[in-house]
């Protein structure tokens, strides 16, 4: 990144300030408050906006600017071959590339997110580099030495690499499964050629069947059109006859009706009469009960006194022993900074290993997929030769001497015995090599010892950082628990003296023997109110009672004169159904053939369909296969060209990380010969990327 321009308006000191930057270094003098830390603070806002300036965005508009006047930084440097023109204010932002005159980005937020990542650093990495203060230079002293290694990689941008690698592999993976999946429902060729065979022949037998069942239609629809005339008069007459005997049937359940309601009312007549009986002595119990059910209200709110004064004996004594436990509680968190201090320092010991770890096994993982991913790509190769070389040669044995050659295609002749040695041994080499790499590939299916041990060095780093963290999040807790423990004890005792005022209000008196008796008491008397309010409620029914008995004796008669006469009518109806019976048997026999008939042309008009859908379906299953055998070389094309640029990248990065340290300290170099003046011009970084300063 270098710097070009800067103009500032109304930022702070700076009322109309213009800078142009020169190759090399820049020096800005000026005495205090003269703005020199304000023009390196309008750059970071230019860039990252309100987040990189100091105070809060009010305080950036200079004191001597008009209360409404404009606050404008104007900033353009050039990044990666390209000219950026960054224009931002307190409430708006553009960004133009290469002179352009439409901004590539026109909100606040979206050209801080821009710049952020053509930058390829946030706000704080790009503070720690490019924009270090006197007073945070020493952020890389206190890195670990993979901290370092891991900063320095993403400030260059070479993680961008490992994020490219991981697409081509997912890419890969993808693709090795869809051809995966396309093999394994891959038709085979000779059993798609005898099902459109077997579909077509089938199909003719379907059209003979559907013309005879036709001409079997025709001949039943006939007979069913003479029959149905005759069988609908009949079906007519029997309907009548059908419908007197359930009038009949009606009347026989009235008149049983009539005859259970009148019983009905001679029981509930006798009833009233024994209600009357047993009223007149009730009256004489009922007396007492209103003064007794009085003493009960009063002897229950006795008893609800009592036992809210056992609840507050309960609270009482809970406050009490919480106080207790509370002041037990506080002497034990006097030790807790202590403690906190101990665990912070190893909790950085175990995180730092438990990184370590996980990258020592994330390197053996890679290198055992990469060797299983090769050893799988060969044995699959030699499979599809050893089938081709098999082919070949089983042609040749079934020609004979006959065998067209594979390169001028007459007869081998002569020639047949040594071309059929040579495929014998090209048939045998392959099958060795291909014996040799599924042995191979079992044995890489099998985690390696090393990963394994890798992997339970890392669980157990893991484990011991989670009872670490678990320590210390215990102790914060009892940090955070201090500090609430004395206003919790003023509230208990503030609770506790109300709890003792309200004890000593409560009523006393209560006698529980007392207290059953009057329940039961009043429990007896009100079982014989409300079954003296029922018998009495009973007996007012005795009018209406007697008045419903002589209407419902008068249904009964009525009932039992349109039975007999609907008896007499059915009776009449015997005859017919005889003739009915025959009849009925008649046509029902033409209708099950007409019937059949009709279920015969559907089957064979569904099963002429169903053959038409399999000769449709073999020949779509044709066009399937070739399309399905195209797609899989077009798969295994790409998925060669990803496993190539998967080992591409793996290079790249390892040249990378190779140069990376000699680039950086010659270009470290350079600046320091130009910082001293020349006193000192190397520096190297040693392999755990520590600064070391070469002198004479």
């Amino acid at each position: 990144m270098r710097l070009i321009s800067l103009k500032l308006q109304n930022f702070r000191q700076h009322i109309d300030t213009r800078l142009t930057f020169a190759d090399g270094l820049t020096g800005i003098i000026g005495p205090n408050g003269s703005g020199k830390s304000t023009l390196l603070e309008s750059i970071a806002w230019a860039l990252y906006g309100n987040a990189a300036a100091r105070g809060t965005r009010d305080s950036i508009r200079s004191a001597r600017a008009a209360p409404r006047a404009s606050v404008r930084v104007e900033l353009e440097f050039e990044l990666a071959a390209h000219r950026y023109r960054v224009v931002r204010g307190l409430t708006s932002a553009e960004c133009f590339l290469d002179g352009g005159d439409t901004p590539i980005a026109n909100t606040v937020s979206g050209v801080s997110e821009l710049l952020q990542r053509r930058l390829g650093m946030s706000r704080s990495e790009f503070f720690h580099t490019y924009f270090t203060g006197q007073k945070e230079l020493d952020v890389m002293a206190a890195l670990g030495p993979v901290e370092r290694a891991r900063f320095l990689s993403r400030v260059l941008g070479y993680d961008r690499i490992s994020t490219a690698q991981e697409l081509v592999r997912e890419r890969r993976r993808a693709l090795v499964a869809e051809l995966q999946g396309l093999r394994q429902a891959m038709p085979d060729h000779k059993a798609i050629g005898s099902a459109q065979s077997e579909a077509r022949s089938a199909l003719a037998a379907a059209r003979q069947r559907v013309s005879a069942s036709d001409r079997a239609q025709t001949d039943a629809s006939a007979i069913v059109g003479v029959l149905t005339p005759q069988w609908d008069a009949a079906r007519a007459e029997r309907e009548r006859l059908q419908q007197l005997q359930s009038e009949r049937r009606v009347a026989v359940g009235d008149a049983q009706a009539f005859a259970r309601e009148l019983d009905r009312i001679e029981h509930e007549l006798a009833a009233i009469a024994e209600a009357q009986r047993e009223l007149a002595p009730m009256a004489s119990a009922l007396v007492s009960l209103p003064a007794k059910q009085a003493a009960l209200a009063e002897m229950d709110s006795l008893a609800n006194a009592e036992a809210e004064r056992q609840t507050l004996v309960e609270r009482e004594r809970g406050l009490v022993a919480e106080s207790v436990k509370l002041a037990d509680r506080a002497e034990k968190l006097e030790t807790a900074p202590a403690l906190d201090e101990e665990t912070q320092r190893q909790l950085a010991v175990a995180r730092a290993a438990v990184t370590a770890g996980e990258q020592a096994l994330e390197a053996a993982r890679t290198g055992w997929v990469r060797d299983t991913q090769e050893a799988e790509t060969r044995l699959e190769a030699l499979r599809v030769q050893y089938a081709e070389l098999s082919q070949q040669e089983a042609t040749l044995r079934g020609l004979g001497e006959e065998s067209p050659c594979p390169t001028c295609g007459r007869p081998l002749g002569s020639s047949y015995r040594s071309v059929l040695d040579l495929l014998s041994e090209q048939v045998e080499t392959v099958r060795i090599d291909g014996g040799y790499y599924r042995q191979r590939v079992e044995q890489l299916r099998r985690t390696p010892e090393a990963i394994d041990t890798l992997d339970e060095q890392r669980r157990t780093l893991q484990q011991e950082l989670a009872a670490v963290e678990r320590r210390h999040a215990r102790i914060q807790a009892a940090l955070a628990e201090r500090l609430v423990l004395s206003e919790h004890a003023d509230q208990l005792a503030q609770r506790l003296a109300e709890t003792r005022l309200a004890l000593a209000g409560v009523p006393a008196g209560h006698d529980p023997q007392l207290h059953r008796a009057l329940r039961a008491d009043v429990a007896r008397l009100m079982e014989i109110s409300t079954r003296a309010a029922r018998l009495g409620g009973q007996v007012e029914r005795e009018a209406s009672t007697r008045r419903e008995r002589e209407t419902v004796a008068a249904q009964v008669d009525v009932a039992r004169a349109r039975l007999a006469a609907l008896t007499s009518q059915v009776g009449a109806g015997v005859q017919h159904e005889e003739a009915f019976g025959a009849l009925r048997e008649r046509y029902e026999q033409a209708l099950a053939s007409a019937r059949s008939a009709e279920l015969e042309a559907v089957g064979a008009s569904a099963e002429l369909e169903r053959r038409r859908s399999e000769v449709d379906a073999a020949e779509r299953a044709a066009v399937e296969l070739a399309r399905v055998q195209e797609a899989v070389l077009r798969l295994e094309t790409d998925r060669q060209m990803h496993d190539e640029l998967d080992r591409a990248f793996n290079d790249l990065r390892t040249d990378l990380n190779f140069q990376l340290r000699p680039e950086l300290a010659e270009i470290a170099s350079r600046f320091l010969d130009v910082l001293t003046d020349g006193r000192y011009n190397a520096l190297e970084f040693d392999e755990e990327y520590n600064l070391l300063v070469l002198e004479d």
